[in-house]
């Protein structure tokens, strides 16, 4: 599972997914990519699972990047607490995203196999994605 060596803080606030992605929003590898299209978080054993479902489909052939990195603890308390007495300990790690966000590209193989690969990925993460190809100029 992805997640930081170490944190400045071991807490963070929730925060806001407002507007697009300024950056990581261009296919900078590979030629084919997986594209958020709305905002939202991203857990480390999501990106894991994506990272699996596509690398199994193309035999490992090509070439996978992974374009986020899950760097934001989310905590829970424990079910039936009572309120107060502080936060809750860090359970998981996500990767925040916003529309736009190129998620993993890949290269080195056809767009067909590329595209059926993405797919079985998609099916993988919590929100809506697009598969996208980098114009050759």
């Amino acid at each position: 599972m992805l997640m930081p060596k170490r944190v400045r803080r071991r807490k963070v606030q929730k925060g806001r997914m407002r507007g697009t992605a300024q950056r990581g929003s261009e296919i900078s590898f590979g030629r084919f990519a997986i594209q958020a299209v709305e905002p939202g978080w991203i857990k480390s054993r999501q990106i894991e699972a994506a990272r699996v479902a596509i690398t199994r489909h193309v035999k490992r052939s090509g070439k996978l990047w992974i374009r986020i990195f899950p760097d934001k603890p989310i905590t829970i308390k424990p079910a039936e607490t009572r309120m107060g007495k502080g936060k809750g300990s860090p359970e998981y790690w996500v990767a925040v995203v916003k529309p736009g966000r190129i998620l993993f590209e890949l290269g080195g193989i056809d767009e067909k196999l590329a595209h059926e690969a993405m797919e079985r990925g998609m099916h993988k993460l919590p929100l809506k994605t697009k598969f996208v190809v980098r114009e050759e100029d």
